[in-house]
């Protein structure tokens, strides 16, 4: 029986239980929630005493049988086994559908009582949410929907974010750090983590405010975006190296950077299909300096590179998380500057 549930609902539960359902599908295209939600399932695995992880990223030219083999291993003591299986496309191909359908017959029939799988997806349109192997996977999992905050919703997530660490704004102080943040996510996240290092519990006045996020460092995340897609690679691995320097953390330079990368690939997916690109942009909230940007990375980038690049950017995150990738280098950092290079200058002449 299907089962949704927001991501901070899912958070709050699992933090109270050690009892863990069969398999999660996370869905959406906001990066923060997702990784958020993924985390803390993580998190929930571990103390339910996960001792095997597994990890897949997919698309449809992969190899699935590997992910069908993996649940036939059983663990020598009976612990819990974890198998997270990322799909950035959101396409598995007709293999991939298959055995995405196997696989959530598996868990409704009880047939892998000490695993529990965590699968990531992008958002998924209504054609593709209708298929057959989505239908499978929302009969089987609890179904985790990341909601795409829209700017106008912005101040209100914000006010719930700052009263989890004890602070508030008024209104108008929440309006004004959404417009100074362009309407981003983990820009916002960005700021409240700061507030929470700059400033006791309580109210903070708009002077308050102003200091923290108008205070921002000599190098920026929009710097090193704007950069990557713009094509002048000198420049941003200089941001990325002033990012590194000034303490900024690696992960949130690979949300800011991964989050580009997604949204990109699924504009030039959506290009290679005929779609309306103005369709998409203004669903993505793609405006103004940020939608010339796209533009010009898409004309400059070939289409088939984005989906090696996706895949980079899970490269990356697994080796944030200490697990070791064949072909990449073994310092994070310097495999992100591999991958800013890579988007910065394809499609150039040499």
């Amino acid at each position: 029986m299907s089962r949704s549930i927001e991501p901070d609902r899912l958070i709050e539960q699992i933090a109270q239980t050690s009892t863990l359902a069969s398999c999660y599908v996370i869905s959406g295209d906001e990066i923060l929630l997702a990784t958020e939600t993924g985390d803390a399932l993580r998190a929930a695995a571990i103390r339910a005493g996960c001792t095997e992880r597994s990890r897949f990223v997919m698309d449809a030219r992969s190899d699935w049988s590997s992910v069908l083999a993996a649940t036939q291993n059983t663990s020598l003591f009976g612990d819990l086994r974890l198998m997270e299986l990322s799909l950035p496309t959101g396409k598995p191909g007709k293999t991939g559908s298959d055995t995405l359908q196997k696989l959530a017959n598996m868990i409704t029939q009880g047939h892998l009582p000490d695993m529990c799988i965590i699968m990531h997806l992008p958002y998924l349109d209504r054609a593709t949410r209708q298929s057959k192997w989505a239908q499978a996977l929302l009969q089987a999992a609890t179904w985790v929907d990341v909601p795409t905050i829209s700017r106008a919703a912005l101040p209100a997530w914000i006010g719930k974010r700052l009263a989890r660490q004890d602070q508030n704004m008024a209104p108008d102080i929440l309006e004004w750090v959404a417009d100074k943040v362009e309407g981003n996510l983990l820009a916002a996240f960005q700021e409240i983590q700061k507030l929470s290092l700059l400033y006791p519990a309580g109210s903070i006045s708009l002077a308050q405010a102003q200091s923290a996020v108008l205070n921002v460092a000599r190098y920026n995340l929009f710097d090193l975006r704007d950069a990557m897609l713009q094509g002048h690679a000198d420049k941003a691995l200089t941001v990325l190296d002033g990012l590194r320097a000034e303490g900024e953390a690696l992960l949130l330079v690979l949300w800011a950077v991964g989050e580009e990368i997604r949204l990109l690939a699924r504009l030039a997916e959506l290009q290679g299909l005929g779609a309306r690109l103005e369709d998409e942009l203004r669903r993505q909230r793609m405006f103004g300096q940020r939608e010339r940007l796209a533009r010009q990375a898409l004309s400059r980038i070939p289409a088939n590179a984005w989906p090696a690049a996706v895949r980079h950017v899970q490269d990356i995150d697994s080796l944030i998380k200490g697990i070791p990738v064949a072909g990449r280098l073994a310092n994070p950092w310097d495999e992100l500057a591999r991958l800013v290079m890579r988007i910065a200058t394809a499609g150039q002449r040499t």
